[in-house]
């Protein structure tokens, strides 16, 4: 019972002191944000990618990822903006298992947090600086985000998590973008009023501080896919899915609204195969519908160097120890085919 005192976690400023960004990086983060917003805005027409593996576990694996990721962009990056999936935080059903980076630097050995946010930051500094493509990350911990918040371009807030105060509060005051996913429910309501909350200002407790926000006019809806109270998996992100889910967000008279679809999850029932062709059937419905094409700014995929998954311990380089992904042939398949079809 009760707490154990284990460490006293390094600060921020620690941190950012011992894995600093250089003035280069800060200049191509704002211009990489500026086109992020100029996107959500709908100022420029260009679509949005949030791909990667389900866990970033292997910063080697996945600054490579990231690299062959750097040589695509450059060939699609008048369609598609690629934004990285680097997921250092992996929120876990019942609690056991994995639960990334940020937990375990080295998934063989014990949880050593001070450890994993110092290993985290340093991924996330050499990802950007082999690639020139600021990151995503999933904001599992809200005052986690300060050790990051220099190199990410884009925060998710996941479906177990989007209901909770501190994530939407917190979200009104980052300057980036953040998707609220919808619960594992499906209950789009609430996920509309996350967006909501996350757009507006509050005043509330924040690292030691009082602080308060302006908003974030960034927030957005991604739809995951749901799960029934008899545990069948409901996607949502068919043709009359996003029709519908447009017209609640048009009548709520939000910021900025756009939605993103995340291909894996409940909407693949996990099937992550099934990245491919939900991808070209969403790109479809766009192409059909004026609202749609207006409404629906990016998608978020699961990818790694090598497809499916493996057990924490296993040792196949680049390959997923959460969820499986698709591999990289599929994964350069598919931003191909993404670009030529987003238009």
């Amino acid at each position: 019972m009760g707490f154990k005192a284990i460490r006293k976690l390094p600060t921020p400023d620690e941190i950012k002191a011992l894995v600093p960004v250089t003035a280069t990086m800060t200049a191509a983060k704002n211009s990489r944000d500026a086109i992020i917003r100029s996107i959500l805005e709908k100022k420029d027409d260009r679509f949005i990618v949030v791909v990667g593996p389900c866990s970033a576990h292997d910063e080697n694996a996945v600054c490579e990822y990231v690299e062959r990721l750097a040589k695509i962009q450059e060939l699609i990056k008048e369609r598609v903006l690629i934004i990285p999936r680097i997921y250092t935080n992996k929120p876990r059903t019942t609690g056991q298992g994995y639960k990334g980076m940020a937990h375990q630097p080295d998934p063989s050995k014990e949880p050593n947090m001070s450890e994993g946010i110092l290993a985290i930051r340093r991924m996330h500094l050499r990802a950007f600086s082999v690639s020139e493509l600021t990151s995503a990350d999933e904001m599992l911990y809200p005052n986690n985000h300060p050790y990051l918040d220099d190199m990410l371009s884009y925060v998710a807030v996941g479906a177990r998590s989007v209901e909770n105060q501190a994530h939407r509060l917190t979200a009104s005051g980052l300057d980036i973008p953040v998707g609220m996913k919808n619960p594992t429910s499906g209950d789009l309501k609430v996920a509309l009023n996350s967006v909501l909350a996350a757009q507006l200002s509050h005043v509330f407790s924040y690292n030691d501080y009082e602080v308060e926000t302006s908003g974030n006019p960034y927030a957005h809806l991604i739809l995951r896919g749901a799960i029934d109270h008899l545990s069948q998996v409901i996607p949502n992100y068919h043709y009359e899915d996003l029709i519908s889910v447009s017209q609640d967000y048009e009548d709520r008279k939000l910021s900025n609204p756009a939605i993103f679809v995340d291909t894996n999850h409940d909407n693949s029932g996990k099937h992550y195969k099934e990245q491919y062709r939900i991808s070209m059937e969403i790109l479809q419905s766009r192409k059909y519908s004026p609202v749609l094409h207006k409404m629906v700014r990016g998608l978020m995929i699961e990818s790694f160097l090598e497809e499916g998954n493996q057990k924490a311990g296993e040792s196949t380089y680049g390959k997923s120890i959460t969820d499986p992904c698709i591999g990289w042939d599929e994964t350069v398949r598919l931003l191909n085919d993404i670009a030529e079809r987003s238009v």
